[in-house]
């Protein structure tokens, strides 16, 4: 289940993004311990959710893993709400603000998409928080950034591009869902993908033995893989090509569209 980011209070949580300073500054608290900060409690938010998703975060498990009360993490972040927000936007403090052009477009464009695709598989609880509400902070505004300055490089106009890139968004966090997704049900049930897949293929052919018959298109489809040299050697290498595959599609897109007539190559 999704959680919705941005539903803290909106002034002292954008403060809070925004004010990188004393995110960092180790500002001083009550008390002979040493002072924390918003980076610290922030960090070892991270990692509890690195370790259990965001169904483990609370106050509490961050305050524990700080060796400190629940209510000393209050002086830093009012509540867990505005922690998922300064999560969210650190974590991608993790990608570059800026991708070089010397071998293209394309190339640049590739590069971000595994960054960002790599970033949600280190952090696979960043795609439980659902991004229909952006959090608007300086980090994930980078990444954005980032991808725009790949995009305009195509000559494309703004309208064009933001569809590219609202579809760039979707193509690799929707992949790096199903990776993510398929790497916990193997650890969650101790089946492997490959053993799940065939045994069910078999089971399948016994009760439905006019499948392929029946379902000629989907087969087809299936069989995709032999149209390439074959199928890779495991499920998520498979995952992982299909992903590039369907990367390239999207870029053929744009490329096709930048080679449009009367389309102005940027200078």
């Amino acid at each position: 289940m999704s959680i919705i980011a941005g539903q803290g209070d909106a002034a002292r949580s954008l403060a809070l993004l925004w004010d990188e300073g004393e995110a960092g500054s180790g500002r001083t608290a009550p008390g002979p311990k040493p002072a924390l900060s918003v980076a610290a409690v922030v960090a070892a938010a991270v990692e509890v959710a690195d370790e259990g998703g965001v169904g483990a975060l609370s106050m509490r498990a961050v305050a524990d893993r700080l060796g400190r009360s629940s209510m000393a993490l209050y002086t830093y972040v009012p509540g867990k709400a505005e922690l998922v927000d300064l999560m969210y936007d650190r974590a991608h403090a993790e990608l570059p603000g800026a991708y070089p052009l010397d071998d293209g477009w394309r190339a640049a464009a590739t590069a971000w998409a595994a960054d960002l695709r790599a970033l949600y598989l280190r952090h696979p609880w960043l795609l439980q928080v659902s991004y229909a509400r952006p959090v608007l902070g300086p980090c994930e505004q980078r990444v954005m950034e980032a991808l725009a300055g790949v995009l305009f490089a195509t000559g494309l106009p703004a309208s064009t591009l933001r569809a590219a890139a609202a579809s760039l968004f979707d193509l690799v966090r929707g992949g790096a869902r199903t990776r993510a997704e398929a790497r916990l049900a193997a650890a969650a049930t101790g089946v492997a993908d490959t053993e799940w897949w065939a045994e069910r293929a078999a089971r399948l052919g016994e009760v439905a033995p006019d499948f392929a018959e029946r379902f000629p298109l989907s087969v087809r489809l299936s069989a995709g893989d032999a149209e390439t040299g074959g199928a890779p050697a495991s499920w998520e290498e498979r995952m992982d090509a299909t992903h590039a595959a369907g990367l390239a599609l999207l870029l053929d897109g744009v490329a096709a569209a930048e080679g449009r007539p009367g389309r102005v190559s940027p200078r």
